[in-house]
C-alpha cells in the first residue's frame, strides 16, 4: 500500500511538471512568420533572383547549393545546385539593404519553370495597402539604431520634396551646378541633399564624387591629412547629367562633427573631362542641420 502511495505521487508530480512545461510554451503566431517561397534549381542552369534593392546577406540551408551576388548587380542573386540531382530539400535566406527579409525552399529538377524572378511582385499579399510580408524590423550596422525601411522613406521624402534649406554651399564653374541643397539629421544619422544642374549641351558624366574632412590650411611640403566620409545609403546616385537637365542625389551617413581647423570638401569628378567641382561644407553648416519632423 505504501508502494502504491508513492507510485501515485510520482506519476502525480510528474503530470504536473510536463503541464507546466506546456504552459510556459509560447506559440508562434501566424501573422509573426514570415512565408518562405518555392525555388527550383538544377545543375546545368542559372537562377536570377532580381530584388527591388542591393543585397547585404545571404545564408544557405547546405552545400547542395551555391548562391551570391551577380558581378556588377547589387540587387541580383543567382542560384543554382552544387549537386546534381540532390534529394533532400533545403533553404535560403537574403536580406536586402532597405531590410526587407527573404526565405525560399530550395528542390532539385531537372528543368526548373521559373529562370528569372522579379521579388518586387511578391512583397505585398496581393492586396492593395496590405502589410508587407517579408517587412519585420531587421537592423543593420552601418544604420545604428535606425531600419532600413525608415531610412528609405526619409530618402525618399528629402529627394521629392526637392527644398533649398542651404544656399551659399555652391560650385559654379564650367557651365555646370554643383551645389548643396540641405542637410538633415535623424535618430543619429545625417543626409546631405547635393544637386547639379548642367547649363550646357555637353553631357556631364560623373567620374566619382566624394565627402573628406581635410585641413583648412596645410603648410608647404607637410601631408595633407585627410579622412574620406563614405555614406550608408544614397538615393538617385548620378551617373550622367545630360545637357540642360537639372537633378539632385541624397547621401545618408553616420553622424559626425567637423574638428577644429578642419573642413568638410565634397568633390565631383567627371569622367574623361576636366570639369571637376568643389564645395566647402564648415561646421557651423553641420549645427544647422534640419530635424525631419514628417515621419
Amino acid at each position: 500500500m505504501k508502494q502504491l502511495f508513492f507510485t501515485f505521487i510520482f506519476f502525480s508530480v510528474f503530470t504536473l511538471s510536463l503541464f507546466a512545461q506546456d504552459s510556459f510554451k509560447k506559440v508562434i503566431e501566424t501573422d509573426r512568420v514570415i512565408p518562405s517561397y518555392n525555388l527550383e534549381v538544377t545543375y546545368d542552369k542559372t537562377v536570377h533572383l532580381i530584388f527591388p534593392s542591393g543585397v547585404s546577406y545571404i545564408d544557405l540551408g547546405s552545400s547542395n547549393i551555391i548562391a551570391g551576388k551577380a558581378d556588377g548587380a547589387e540587387n541580383v542573386v543567382r542560384v543554382k545546385a552544387a549537386v546534381k540531382g540532390f534529394k533532400e530539400e533545403t533553404n535560403f535566406s537574403v536580406i536586402t539593404d532597405e531590410g526587407s527579409f527573404y526565405s525560399f525552399i530550395v528542390n532539385y529538377s531537372e528543368n526548373p519553370e521559373k529562370l528569372n524572378i522579379e521579388m518586387k511582385d511578391f512583397l505585398r499579399n496581393g492586396k492593395s495597402g496590405a502589410q508587407q510580408e517579408n517587412s519585420m524590423p531587421i537592423y543593420l550596422p552601418e544604420l545604428g539604431n535606425e531600419s532600413p525601411q525608415t531610412v528609405q522613406l526619409v530618402v525618399e521624402q528629402i529627394y521629392k520634396a526637392n527644398k533649398k534649406k542651404i544656399k551659399h554651399v555652391e560650385s559654379n564653374q564650367f557651365g555646370i551646378v554643383f551645389k548643396l541643397r540641405g542637410i538633415y539629421s535623424h535618430n543619429g544619422l545625417m543626409f546631405f541633399h547635393t544637386g547639379i544642374k548642367n547649363t550646357t549641351d555637353i553631357p556631364f558624366d560623373v567620374d566619382f564624387l566624394v565627402f573628406k574632412i581635410v585641413d583648412k590650411k596645410v603648410v608647404k611640403r607637410m601631408a595633407i591629412q585627410e579622412t574620406v566620409i563614405e555614406p550608408v545609403r544614397t538615393y538617385n546616385y548620378l551617373t550622367s547629367i545630360t545637357g540642360k537637365k537639372e537633378e539632385s542625389t541624397v547621401f545618408a551617413f553616420e553622424k559626425f562633427t567637423i574638428p577644429n581647423k578642419k573642413q568638410l570638401v565634397v568633390e565631383l569628378f567627371e569622367k574623361n573631362g576636366g570639369r571637376h567641382q568643389r564645395f566647402i561644407v564648415k561646421n557651423v553648416d553641420l549645427t544647422k542641420a534640419c530635424t525631419i519632423k514628417w515621419l
